[in-house]
């Protein structure tokens, strides 16, 4: 795949026309939190009949399937993530957590049963979700830091614990929650076990939006759990490799979904200073005819070209029926979330004073592209991963 497709045009301009319509105009109350964002994504599924189409997919493949058909339009999976990202990268982080992580976890883990109760109602945007897994003392150790614990009482479990960071989390509806089972062995071997929880169970607390430097449109929060009681049918099945490899699988899809939202924050920054270079003058001449602007805008560029390829890479992927390596989708993110972090502050830069003010909006895409190279594990922890693999080749 070298370029999109005529139908992916039509796609793109239509979901682009649906943005300019219904996000643009509420850019402001987004950004200052006084909007949620879940009415938006709610009516771009129902819009473009994204709903319908989950659940119809999820019924044509039977709840026991795990995965799209193989050869299934990738495409349309990509494309509203990188235009959305081209104005509020923050909607998509919303949407593909519900969507990618923990509807994901529990298609992946869960029963048919559960699946049905659970993860139907995610796919479809009719209930928001989140996935718990990060601690405040954690951090990038996930898994060895993790101090929730799930101990058994009879036919239940005894849930405690915290979690932060958590996309989603003042508002969701189905919590996807991680805990190591509290059995009396060291904290650190402990099994994970994975929980699917409701809002308003007792002793579950979920915090107001934490402030944040970026992704406003994005409410993220914390969850207190206190002696909260689940039975056996809200526990996901450990399968092979247990907690730790359901969370894996789900490192993969969010890392690789990081290459197409930094394609829409490159590819507005672009065109943004690319309008800005040739309207603003200085000493007589537009800026775009100096040399060091045109090495901005030429380097942005090829950031764009870059990981439009790592987009188109992944594309082909999925309709081949295969998913990246942990290894693969970590350099996936790691060389897209620096070049959109890098692009936008070129922008600013680019923009100068009036880049540094909220009027502009390379600023705000400044903020959102910096988180890009921090959730979904930090740049340091993709190194890892990438460098983990080529050493045991």
């Amino acid at each position: 795949m070298i370029e999109w497709s005529d139908e992916d045009l039509m796609i793109r301009d239509a979901v682009r026309g649906w943005i300019d319509a219904e996000v643009r105009p509420n850019l402001d109350a987004l950004e200052s939190g006084d909007l949620p964002p879940y009415d938006l994504l709610r009516d771009l599924y129902k819009t473009f009949g994204m709903d319908e189409l989950a659940r119809s997919s999820f019924r044509a493949r039977g709840r026991d399937e795990e995965r799209p058909p193989r050869g299934a339009n990738a495409a349309m999976t990509m494309i509203p993530v990188i235009e959305l990202c081209r104005v509020a990268p923050g909607l998509v982080a919303a949407m593909g957590v519900g969507l990618g992580l923990a509807a994901g976890t529990i298609m992946k883990r869960g029963t048919p049963e559960q699946r049905e109760r659970w993860a139907l109602p995610l796919l479809t945007m009719e209930k928001i979700g989140a996935w718990a897994i990060t601690e405040p003392d954690s951090g990038s150790d996930a898994f060895g830091g993790m101090r929730s614990t799930a101990r058994k009482v009879g036919d239940e479990y005894v849930i405690n614990g915290g979690k932060t960071f958590i996309t989603n989390g003042p508002y969701a509806d189905t919590i996807v929650f991680y805990a190591k089972l509290d059995d009396g062995s060291d904290p650190r071997d402990r099994e994970i076990l994975t929980f699917v929880l409701d809002r308003g169970m007792p002793g579950l607390e979920q915090s107001k939006p934490l402030r944040k430097m970026g992704l406003h449109s994005s409410p993220t929060g914390e969850l207190f759990l206190t002696d909260v009681r689940a039975g056996a049918d809200r526990l996901l099945a450990a399968g092979e490799g247990g907690g730790k490899a359901s969370a894996k699988q789900n490192f993969v899809t969010e890392r690789a979904g990081v290459a197409a939202m930094a394609l829409g924050v490159i590819e507005e920054c672009l065109r943004l200073s690319v309008e800005y270079a040739r309207t603003r003058e200085l000493w007589g001449q537009r800026i775009g005819d100096f040399q060091l602007i045109q090495l901005k805008l030429a380097t942005m560029e090829v950031a764009r070209l870059n990981v439009q390829n790592l987009v188109f890479r992944h594309i082909e992927m999925q309709r081949a029926g295969r998913a990246p390596t942990l290894a693969e989708a970590s350099a996936m993110k790691l060389y897209a979330a620096q070049a959109a972090s890098e692009v936008a502050q070129e922008a600013v830069q680019l923009f100068g004073g009036n880049g540094y003010m909220s009027e502009y909006r390379v600023e705000q895409l400044a903020r959102d592209a910096r988180s890009f190279q921090i959730y979904a594990g930090t740049d340091e922890i993709q190194v890892t991963h990438i460098a983990r693999d080529l050493l045991s080749r």
